[in-house]
């Protein structure tokens, strides 16, 4: 898995603090930009953050290049809405030098079940290398590509919607691949914009756990 973060908003805790005191001040913009120090900056976001009034944390935006991961990590990220997502297509992309997969750890420790795994993963893309070569259009011959298939996405999520994102799926209860990529970019934003992401994280970094079954173990973040 890679996880680059490609682009972002310029001095984005700047501008989502630029943005709050906007809201209450009869000031201009460029008088309220004079008049901002680092100190100010700080302080203003961690009582934004704090009083819960996210909406300005939507004037910063970031984007990541993700690698390596499954079309089942995918699915799951989809399901964010506020989002922005760019797949490599493989409806219009041959892979015929091969597919990539991804290979959950649960099955890659056991060579009895790692042989068979990669033995349905062979014939897989065997046939869909056949499918292809026959002049069947890849957007068909993909129907017999596993979830297991790795993909490549641009993903461009705003401060707020990251926090809220950070909180679901950095959790211990997180699937683990997709917790191993929200992981690394929290790891990201947070050299970017420490303010902005200081206590970013699950539920349980900040206050209670709000989880059905909570896990009963302390949150660490993945390297």
């Amino acid at each position: 898995m890679k996880v680059k973060l490609l682009k972002f908003t310029n001095e984005p805790e700047k501008t989502c603090a630029l943005a709050a005191r906007l809201c209450y001040s009869a000031a201009g913009i460029d008088e309220i930009t004079e008049q901002f120090t680092e100190e100010k900056i700080k302080n203003l976001l961690e009582r934004v953050i704090s009083s819960g009034h996210h909406s300005v944390l939507e004037h910063s935006s970031f984007t990541f290049a993700i690698e390596g991961v499954s079309r089942a990590l995918l699915a799951q990220l989809t399901r964010h809405r506020i989002a922005s997502f760019s797949v490599q297509s493989q409806r219009y992309v041959k892979f015929k030098d091969g597919v990539e997969f991804v290979i959950p750890t649960t099955v890659s420790k056991d060579e009895t079940l790692f042989a068979k795994f990669n033995s349905f993963l062979k014939q897989s893309q065997d046939f869909y290398k056949e499918l292809i070569e026959l002049g069947v259009p890849a957007e068909d011959a993909r129907y017999v590509l596993p979830n297991a298939s790795s993909t490549k996405i641009i993903l461009t999520m705003n401060a707020r919607e990251l926090r809220h994102f950070f909180s679901l799926r950095a959790c211990n209860r997180a699937q683990w691949e997709i917790r191993e990529m929200a992981c690394r970019m929290l790891n990201l934003v947070k050299k970017e914009a420490p303010i902005l992401f200081k206590d970013a994280g699950p539920d349980c970094a900040r206050e209670k756990c709000y989880e059905s079954v909570p896990c009963g173990k302390p949150w660490k973040k993945s390297k």
